[in-house]
């Protein structure tokens, strides 16, 4: 067994503390990385904080990743000691099934299992990456451009595929105006891949306040929501709609936004249910629609885009000792873009 240092939170009002845990040892096509940056994903707050069900805590988070090979399993074919690697929102699945034989294995049927607050083919409870080390399957491993920082690298594992999966696969290009919901972790991301793309993009915030930044990154035109003539003037302009907000918002109102045939995608996920009047869909034959990263042979894709596109995460990397104001922080929408701990700081 490895033992790595770590910080876990024992319960949705405790703080993160030091903590050690355990690493399997290496099976034949296992991958011992060395962890050097991890991001701050809103979804480790809604798990740490058990909004999303029950938790078996202690809970170590984490699924953006980024280090280096240490240690190969004896028939590891795709990495080597020393390669730059990273780990996202899941470690394994059943390999099986006819949505991992497409290489779609966010979708298992068998359900895959999460980097953190899962269960892995042991038994064993996963825990995730705000830790030095952890050990993972090849299959589910990827490798960082080398023109791309790690400690950048670390959000595009999440940030990144969550944005690109649904840009890409609801055919986001220069035909088409694609809206996105929010300017935060994952909205940053999705202006400037939606712009690589060739789109034309424009950018839904509550204020105005990220105007500079938005346009900076790749937007083409930029609203604050909270002026009511927002949606009288782009009532049905978009063929696309990103909505990357972790809170509960009025989607009918978002929804006749779009244009006849025109689908709003959900990759933000809140606590709290949705509701939709149905009307705001079949009056115009619209679509409301949820996207879950993407499989690991898209997660790939979309590095080697990021890389080519120049494209990465604006982060502000913080110690090991402040995660808990992070967390206040990003609920409190104090981060421009992304948190990134320096994992050497354990």
């Amino acid at each position: 067994m490895i033992t790595a240092k770590a910080r876990a939170v024992d319960g949705p009002d405790k703080p993160f503390r030091a903590a050690e845990i355990k690493r399997r040892d290496l099976d034949s096509h296992d991958v011992l990385i060395e962890i050097k940056y991890a991001g701050i994903c809103h979804s480790d707050i809604h798990t740490a904080h058990g909004e999303w069900g029950p938790v078996n805590y202690p809970l170590v988070p984490g699924h953006e990743i980024a280090g280096m090979v240490t240690e190969v399993g004896a028939e590891v074919t795709k990495y080597k000691i020393g390669d730059r690697v990273g780990v996202g929102c899941m470690v394994d699945s059943c390999g099986e099934c006819e949505n991992c034989r497409k290489g779609e294995e966010q979708y298992c049927l068998k359900g895959n299992i999460p980097t953190y607050a899962g269960v892995d083919k042991y038994g064993e409870p996963t825990q995730g990456g705000y830790s030095t080390h952890i050990v993972v399957q090849e299959d589910f491993v990827l490798r960082i451009p080398n023109s791309i920082e790690l400690d950048a690298a670390a959000p595009l594992l999440c940030a990144g595929i969550t944005t690109y999966s649904p840009l890409n696969h609801w055919g986001a290009g220069p035909d088409k105006k694609v809206a996105i919901i929010g300017m935060g972790g994952l909205g940053h991301m999705a202006v400037q891949i939606a712009h690589s793309m060739g789109a034309k993009v424009t950018v839904l915030s509550q204020s105005l306040k990220k105007k500079d930044d938005g346009l900076q990154l790749g937007a083409d035109y930029y609203y604050a929501t909270s002026d009511p003539e927002t949606f009288e003037k782009l009532a049905g302009s978009f063929d696309l709609i990103i909505n990357t907000v972790s809170a509960k918002i009025d989607i009918s109102a978002y929804l006749s936004l779009l244009t006849l045939d025109g689908t709003l995608v959900n990759v933000g996920a809140p606590a709290e249910p949705l509701s939709i009047n149905v009307f705001s869909l079949i009056g115009h034959r619209r679509s409301f629609a949820g996207s879950m990263i993407g499989g690991i042979r898209e997660t790939q894709e979309m590095l080697d885009f990021c890389a080519k596109h120049n494209i990465v995460p604006k982060i502000e990397v913080i110690s090991a000792d402040q995660i808990d104001e992070a967390y206040e922080r990003v609920l409190a929408s104090d981060v421009k873009y992304r948190f990134v701990i320096d994992i050497s700081t354990m």
